[in-house]
Parts: C-alpha cells; structure tokens; sequence
C-alpha cells in the first residue's frame, strides 16, 4: 500500500501514539484532545494499567482505541501498546501531564522520521529530579559514560522505531525508562534528546522516590552486568497486587448487600469470544474438535488453551473489540451502579479478555480463568480458580462448575446467594439461574433455562433488566417476587406482619402521648 514513491514519505511519517495510563481519569481527555492536535497521520492507543477510576470511560469519550494491560506495570503497558501498534514510529507519552504543546508528538517523532534518529529522549524545564541527579546519573557516569551525558536519562516520554523496540526487554518498574535507553545505547541506535518545553505533573512522595531509586539502580547494575533480565518475582508481585486490589473491591461488597453477576459471553457480548478467536487465528476445526472429543470442562479448557499460544495480549484483545457489546449495555451497568449495585462478569474464558470488557464498561470485577502470559505473549498455560472448582468425593479430582462460585461470594464475602441477582442464558447457567436470589434469563438459548429463572428477557435488548431489578436490597425484596422468600412460608411471614402491626401501634400511642404533654 505504500510502495508508490509518492506516498513513500507520507507512509513513513504515520505516527502511534501510546499512552499508558494509571487513575488518571482527572487529566485524560485534556491530553487526549492536546495529542488529536498533531498534524502528522496516526493513532492514538490507551494502554488502561487496570484503573480503578473513570480513566476508560473518559478517554472512550474521545474515540480512541483502548487496551487493557494483562499484568500492571508501565512497562508491560508499553510493551502491549507497540504490540497493539500499526505504525513504525511510536511515540510514548503520559496521560497526566496537562502543559503538553500540540506538536509534541511531532518533536519527538521528527528526528526519526527524517531519519536521523532510531530512539528519542525528551528533556523538558522543570525542577530537579531526586532520583536522576543522586542515582540515575552518578552510576551511569561510572557504568555507561556513552549515555551519562542525557539531560533527563528517566524521562518516559520517548519515540522510538518500532523494529529496535522489539528486539529489547521492557523493565515492568520504575526502572523502564532507564533500561529502555541502556537497552537501545547496547544495540546501537541513534540516540538524540529532544527539547519539549515545559512540564507540569505532581511530584512523588518520599515513599515513590525510595522505591524508585531502588528500581532504577537495580536495572542500570543488572544492565551494566549483562544479565538475564527475567523479572518474574516483578511480574508475581504486581499480579499480587492487582488481586489484593480486587479483594479489597470484593470486601466492600460486604457493605453493600448488593450484588448482579452477568454471564460475560452470553449476555453482555453478542457473539462467543472462543468461537471468533479461534477462527480468526485459523484454529476453528482444532476447537470443535476439541469440543467433540472431550466433555469435561477442564480437558476442554486445558486443551483450548493451546490453540492461543505465543498470540500477543494485543492480538487476543482486538478479538474482543471486534465484538459488538448487547444493545444497552453501558446504559444499564451505570444505571444499576447508580442504584447502588456492584456489578460483576463472569465467564469460562480468559481474566485478561473479561479485564478489558470490564475497564470498557466501568464494571467492578470478573471471575474468570487466567491466561498465562510471558512478555505479554501467551504461553498456552492456564489456572483455574478455586471458585470454579470442588473436590469430587466419588471421583476423587476436582470437578469444574461456574455454580460453586456463589457458594465462593458466601464463604469469603459473606454475601448471602438470595443476595445475588445472576443474569445468564445458556445451558451451562441453569445452576446459577436456580441458586441466585433472583435468576435472570436473558434470551434464553434453550426452553429449560425459561424453567429455572425467576425472570425472562427476550430479544437483544438488555435494558428491560432496569425495569427487573428494583432499588432496594435484594434481601428486601417482597415476597411475592423472590422465590427464596416464598420458601419461608405463610406462617413466618404473618409473624413478621404482627409483629411490624404491634411496632406501628407502639410508635402510634407514644406520637399520642407526646402531643398531649404539649
């Protein structure tokens, strides 16, 4: 397509802007709307690191493509947006800076471009950094002199040409922006600095400088050493992190009472993420295969795993995106956050695909079996999580069922299962439809699955769901619409019907005595 010596240069001069992004919802769309503003062609890329604010939904308001990091840490982040990447130049830029110039992106990408450069550091005018005078800059001055000379060796504001970023190890610390530039000085690309102006962000605590120095000088020693840059004590504890983060979320839920769980494949996306993947990797005929052979859940999604090996995050999540959501989708998660409900998925599939549809629609968690990834590149591994699994006393193994997980929320979270309103479809949601407190059909794929919901949705339209689920405690709901309630029987509830008549009457005659003594 670019083969014409006429658009040789207009090719060459198409840009991708990579942005990964932490909780900076406040900041986004400003930064955004600054970057739209580069005259050269590109696109702009949002690497979400797992925010746990309204960073996805502001950006999505500007209409640029977003992707979910698999582990959090700026430099997988990084890593998936040149995955993820169309173009041969990629700028990487932050997304809480709100003093950028609108040819920013221009003034990194430029030396490249007219190729006079293969990877750019930017400086700019702003206070001192701790970190780089006492720890980045004495140490490369003794251990890479070629490179000491840099104004500012850990800005992560940088362009780069998308062949010499592949070929190097992206730290997944606060040591990336240093390991970038040792990585780029040993494989001996043209390396210039490049002026930005003036910025502008928060300055970290003395807490973030510890840690930051540490990081920084473990890469620059490892780097000068010439080791094996494995990082996976990093990886294990940034994935610790991100669970501890979500367990947190779970806990609160403690609070609330209030808690709706959709079926990710069947309800909110309207075609099989498996199905699509599978056949846009050419892997169609091994799954039905696979699903022919083997009727166990784990032999299928041991064996379905395979298929997906050393596919990149980026590739596994632009399947997703060429989904289309269920009409009414977004509408009615943030209506029914409004009502006070946290809102969950839940799939058979991939954490790293129910990730990226949560981030898009503001969900709060997922339930769902982990993908195993290395440098971001799946390595046909998977773990299941104890939610979906009880030991077989017969069997004598593990038996997989998406059920057990609210036996799971009750154990853990101490939220009761009539608390729970679960909405599904397919066959394999008939225990759930049954166990929740309300069961919720949403055009159902099978007439068995009309016989154990409470309640049915037909058609593709989700926002009836609004009209179902009322604004009150699930635990509060009248008896007549729970079917859990209906089991307490008529006796029990003329209890409860004497006894609120007799609290009545008592608030009555005290309200009369009071307003005698007056």
């Amino acid at each position: 397509m670019c083969g014409m010596d006429l658009f040789t240069y207009q090719c060459k001069a198409m840009i991708s802007i990579v942005i990964p992004v932490l909780n900076e919802g406040n900041t986004i769309r400003q930064v955004i709307r600054t970057l739209k503003k580069t005259t050269l062609p590109h696109e702009i890329i949002l690497v979400d690191d797992n925010s746990i604010d309204n960073t996805v939904s502001e950006a999505m308001k500007e209409k640029v493509r977003v992707i979910t990091s698999s582990i959090r840490g700026k430099g997988i982040s990084m890593l998936e947006g040149m995955m993820a990447a169309k173009y041969d130049t990629i700028v990487y830029l932050d997304g809480d800076i709100l003093t950028y110039t609108p040819d920013v992106a221009e003034k990194l990408a430029a030396p490249i471009l007219d190729g006079d450069a293969d990877f750019v550091k930017s400086y700019f005018q702003r206070q001192a950094g701790r970190v780089t005078e006492l720890v980045a800059k004495p140490l490369l001055s003794i251990l890479f002199p070629e490179i000491a000379g840099f104004h500012q060796p850990l800005s992560g504001m940088i362009a780069a040409r998308k062949d010499f970023l592949k070929e190097i190890q992206f730290e997944n610390d606060y040591g990336v922006d240093i390991g970038l530039l040792i990585d780029m000085h040993m494989a001996g690309a043209r390396i210039v600095e490049v002026n930005i102006g003036k910025i502008e962000n928060n300055m970290q605590s003395w807490e973030q400088l510890g840690k930051m120095s540490r990081e920084v000088s473990r890469t620059i020693l490892q780097k000068a050493e010439n080791f094996p840059i494995q990082n996976l004590e990093t990886l294990s504890n940034i994935h610790l992190i991100r669970e501890q983060m979500e367990r947190s979320i779970m806990e609160s839920i403690d609070k609330l009472q209030k808690m709706i769980i959709f079926n990710l494949d069947e309800v909110l996306l309207t075609q099989d993420y498996m199905q699509l993947a599978t056949l846009t990797f050419d892997k169609e005929e091994a799954y039905q295969q696979i699903l022919q052979h083997y009727s166990d859940p784990i032999d299928i999604l041991k064996r379905s795993v395979h298929l997906f090996e050393n596919r990149n995050i980026a590739e596994l999540q632009e399947v997703a995106d060429e989904i289309p959501l269920v009409t009414g989708a977004s509408d009615v998660i943030r209506d029914l956050k409004k009502k006070g409900y946290v809102v969950g998925i839940v799939t058979d599939g991939f954490e790293t695909i129910a990730h990226h549809i949560k981030n898009k629609l503001g969900i709060d968690f997922v339930f769902a079996n982990r993908l195993h990834f290395y440098h971001s590149v799946a390595t046909g591994e998977i773990t299941i999580p104890e939610y979906f699994l009880k030991n077989d006393p017969i069997k004598g193994f593990p038996k997989y069922d998406k059920s057990y997980l609210l036996e799971y929320i009750e154990e853990k979270y101490h939220i009761p299962t009539s608390n729970i309103i679960y909405v599904g479809s397919g066959k394999k949601d008939a225990d759930l439809l049954s166990l929740a407190g309300i069961g919720i059909a949403f055009s159902p794929a099978i007439p068995a699955i009309e016989k154990v919901a409470d309640r049915i949705i037909p058609g593709n339209n989700i926002y009836p769901l609004l009209k179902i689920v009322p604004s009150m405690p699930v635990k509060y709901l009248p008896w007549y619409k729970n079917r859990k309630l209906k089991r307490i029987g008529f006796a029990a509830i003329a209890t409860i019907a004497v006894l609120g008549t007799a609290y009545w009457l008592h608030k009555r005659q005290c309200k009369k005595q009071v307003i005698q003594q007056v």
